[in-house]
């Protein structure tokens, strides 16, 4: 179903730096979900400046393996899902809807792609996709824990959209709705998604006109001991424990910054573009 036949999975492996076993056990989902996370790199380049995302494996492979740039959730989780797919695994793909910032009253369209993964005779959940992603899998269960990298996460079972049942993400923060110190992050049903809902939702993402990251570039790296992102020109560094801190940028800087900070490499004809549509920003300060 995921097209792993068309998967260069010794390529895929490499760039991770995965030399381990390939059998479709929990420690190995582990090792790769961690790998991934911290290899593969995130960003919403493609969908600011061209409208338009490419969800075949072909272009993810060119574009995340092989020319070292970034890409969002359902880039990041079809590659996964080929991959988890070669080696044997059981999973289902689900739709999140990303609730963190946002009024709890409010729906959120279903735009984060996971996977939910059987492994040694439990279910877990994969988030490969979110860019400051859980360095391990997430057991299916209600009050289970990540505590493996360096931000905590904790799952629930709960009311998640308007008194219906479901699973929420939560992590740690004290905005107002948070309760006993986590707030949600993203929530999801059980439903069963496939590549063409993937297509659906990766469509709206990328070229609703709408869309936060069809209005502005947004690029994040996760490391185990810091998390980075680009907001339009707001740099921020977040570390455990410390308080964020932030820096401006001008449009000409973005490129080097992509490339010494979070390791995407961008041709010098797509750089010139970025630094023009960033130039081209409204309110810039």
């Amino acid at each position: 179903m995921w097209n792993s036949e068309d998967l260069d999975l010794d390529a895929y492996l490499g760039f991770l730096g995965y030399e381990g076993d390939r059998a479709p056990t929990l420690a190995i989902l582990r090792d790769l979900q961690r790998a991934h996370v911290l290899h593969v790199r995130w960003d919403t380049i493609d969908s600011f400046l061209y409208k338009k995302v490419r969800l075949d494996l072909a272009s993810l492979q060119d574009k995340l393996i092989r020319r070292g740039r970034g890409g969002y959730c359902y880039e990041h989780v079809t590659l996964f899902a080929a991959a988890l797919e070669a080696l044997g695994f059981r999973f289902t793909a689900v739709a999140g809807r990303v609730k963190l910032g946002a009024d709890p009253q409010q729906s959120r369209p279903e735009t984060h792609a996971m996977l939910i993964v059987e492994a040694d005779g439990s279910r877990w959940l994969s988030d490969v996709g979110f860019g400051s992603s859980p360095l391990e899998p997430i057991e299916l269960v209600d009050g289970a824990k990540s505590e493996s990298g360096p931000w905590p996460y904790l799952l629930r079972w709960q009311e998640i959209t308007h008194g219906s049942p479901g699973w929420a993400v939560h992590q740690r923060g004290d905005r107002p709705h948070a309760r006993d110190g986590w707030e949600i992050r993203q929530v999801f049903t059980e439903n069963p998604q496939y590549p063409v809902d993937f297509a659906v939702g990766n469509h709206f993402v990328a070229s609703y006109e709408r869309s936060p990251f069809a209005m502005r570039p947004f690029v994040q790296r996760l490391r185990t001991d810091r998390h980075d992102t680009l907001d339009a020109l707001t740099w921020t560094t977040e570390r455990p424990g410390a308080a964020a801190t932030k820096e401006t940028v001008r449009p000409h800087e973005v490129p080097k910054l992509l490339a010494d900070v979070f390791d995407i490499r961008t041709d010098p004809e797509e750089a010139d573009l970025l630094v023009r549509r960033l130039t081209e920003l409204p309110e810039q300060t």
